[in-house]
């Protein structure tokens, strides 16, 4: 019998066999014997307020126990072991030479015994193992190949593509979405949450955004690679679906519109908001003014309500009650829902609830599909855990800054913003947060940051050479003609691809040619941290040359390689504030 038909049968309620272990901080399942057994004693069960921080996959919640003072232990509760053959400690106010007092029959000793206590390990253990093999099995999973990562590492930054599709499956969905929609992206969210977890941003995508979807390799049912050919300009959330796309080909789009690459992607349909609503009891959401949308069919009055199930999917839909009823307003308003369902599911009310906990990870497992990289439910618990290190007030929405398509004259459809939209994408791309954050120190050495100070030669002095270390093909030669017919850096050189592929744009120089690094430096936009001191190599002629390795960061001659220091200005929400919707 499972975990949860055994509680059904002794009339114990699932959630209560979920007991906190003080010696781990973790919650374990353990299961009423179904005999008494005799010196064996029952598991404590631990207060729910130490339950762990729960999070937004809906896997269980774990945190340390919490230090307390010293306490006196009670008339039931077994006094400290002691190793096998060591005098026996003397209870408080024996002393040595007088007569103990004859124990109330009210108060035992409770006997663990090394048989009786591996019997119960071995069962709890089972059980637990059982529970997650059945959350397992409640995941699908999309093998997305080179578009996302592998693995997933807790000490990196990670970027995530939530995707909420458009696809009526499930009951009482007939009624949304496009008459036979083969699920297109409608709602598209690229979560990126910092390496040191101070802060998060989630970038809204808007589904009518005009983009190049590239070609995209997909698996198939019999293991084999399908290639769909890639199409300009259509509609963003034509790349998933659309031609049999998986979801493997919008995290490609979305690192062809941005590049900022996508390591994972999460996807839910319409069930997933109502699941998961209930599986909190309910979202608090506000408008600014009384809601009567026949398209929708929402209703509210004015001010704030608790949305849960059909009205929670109801409010994430409606778009004809909200701005100039356009999908831009829409994913405000889907935004301001997300803040406040990241608020609930982070609220002593749901993480000290072991049901709600329960509930939650069954409606998660069941909500999504995931790439393989994160298939398994330890990797779920992992990512929320990570993402609960993030105070709400520094998880930022904003969207991708857009134009109307002026190619249109009924404007339907919308373009990237080129003036606004790349500051936003090099913000993110480069672990930079759009709150005030306290950021752990981050500056360069002392001896790093005085490689620029000092004197500059003239650009007719500089000698160097140049290779290509994983920048685009071409950049070598680019580079070149610019420095010589820009910049007046007459005697330089390109010698083709460098021996390794780097990450990150050098500058290598013997210690007496760090006055022609200084000046390469000033006109490439590279920091301190890309000069390498050490030694340079000899030129075609025989002569000294530093030496430039354009890396995977190589943005184009001319353009700066200077990391942000600082986001831009964007108009952007925060998770911890409740918006009305207007």
């Amino acid at each position: 019998m499972d975990a949860q038909g055994r509680g059904r049968a002794d009339d114990i309620d699932p959630a209560d066999q979920w007991v906190l272990n003080p010696n781990t901080g973790e919650y374990e399942l353990r299961l009423t014997p179904s005999a008494p057994q005799s010196g064996v004693p029952r598991p404590r069960r631990g207060s729910p307020s130490n339950a762990g921080p729960g999070a937004g996959t809906g896997t269980r919640a774990r945190r340390a126990p919490e230090r307390e003072s010293p306490a006196k232990p009670g008339p039931d509760v077994p006094g400290p072991r002691r190793r096998r053959g060591a005098p026996a400690e003397p209870p408080p106010g024996r002393r040595k030479g007088r007569t103990q007092p004859k124990k109330s029959k009210a108060k035992k000793i409770l006997l663990w015994t090394g048989g009786s206590m591996a019997f119960v390990l071995v069962a709890v253990s089972a059980a637990g193992y059982l529970y997650l093999r059945h959350l397992e099995g409640n995941v699908s999973t999309t093998d997305v190949g080179s578009a996302g990562k592998k693995g997933f590492s807790k000490d990196e930054a990670f970027n995530i593509l939530i995707i909420g599709t458009d696809k009526r499956t499930g009951a009482g969905n007939e009624g949304y979405g496009d008459a036979g929609s083969v699920g297109h992206a409608d709602t598209n969210i690229l979560l990126h949450v910092s390496k040191d977890r101070t802060n998060a941003t989630a970038l809204s995508i808007p589904r009518d955004l005009i983009v190049d979807v590239p070609d995209c390799p997909t698996k198939q049912p019999d293991g084999t690679t399908k290639v769909v050919p890639g199409t300009q300009n259509v509609r963003f959330n034509t790349s998933l679906g659309q031609d049999g796309r998986d979801p493997g080909c919008t995290m490609r789009t979305v690192k062809a519109v941005t590049g900022i690459p996508v390591d994972h992607f999460m996807m839910a349909d319409f069930n997933a908001v109502k699941t998961l609503t209930s599986a909190v009891d309910g979202v608090e959401v506000c408008v600014a003014h009384a809601v009567n949308d026949k398209e929708s069919h929402l209703k509210l009055p004015a001010g704030k309500s608790k949305v849960e199930g059909e009205q929670a999917l109801a409010f994430v839909r409606t778009r004809h009650s909200f701005g100039n009823q356009g999908d831009l307003d829409r994913i405000k308003v889907q935004q301001q829902f997300l803040g406040s369902l990241m608020r609930k599911m982070a609220s002593s009310d749901t993480l000290t609830n072991p049901a709600k906990l329960i509930s939650l990870a069954e409606a998660a497992t069941k909500a999504l599909t995931v790439d393989t990289g994160i298939g398994k439910v330890s990797t779920l618990k992992d990512v929320a855990l990570e993402l609960k290190k993030v105070p709400t007030k520094n998880i930022t929405f904003t969207t991708v800054p857009v134009l109307d398509n002026p190619a249109e004259k009924v404007k339907a459809t919308v373009i990237v913003n080129q003036s606004q939209a790349p500051a936003v994408f090099d913000a993110i791309k480069n672990d930079v947060s759009f709150t005030a954050v306290k950021q752990k120190e981050k500056k360069e050495k002392a001896e790093v940051a005085a490689r620029l100070k000092g004197t500059r030669s003239s650009a007719a002095d500089i000698r160097v050479d140049i290779y290509n270390g994983g920048a685009p093909g071409g950049s070598a030669q680019e580079t070149l003609n610019w420095l010589q017919n820009t910049e007046g850096v007459l005697k330089s050189s390109q010698l083709g691809n460098a021996d390794a592929t780097l990450s990150k744009t050098t500058l290598e120089y013997a210690p007496d040619q760090a006055d022609q690094a200084r000046k390469l430096a000033d006109l490439m936009g590279l920091s301190a941290s890309a000069l390498k001191p050490g030694k340079s190599e000899k030129n075609s002629q025989g002569l000294p040359a530093i030496v430039l390795t354009l890396g995977k960061d190589f943005k184009g001659a001319g353009v700066s390689l200077t990391t942000p220091t600082k986001a831009p200005e964007v108009d952007k929400s925060t998770a911890d504030k409740t918006v009305c919707a207007s």
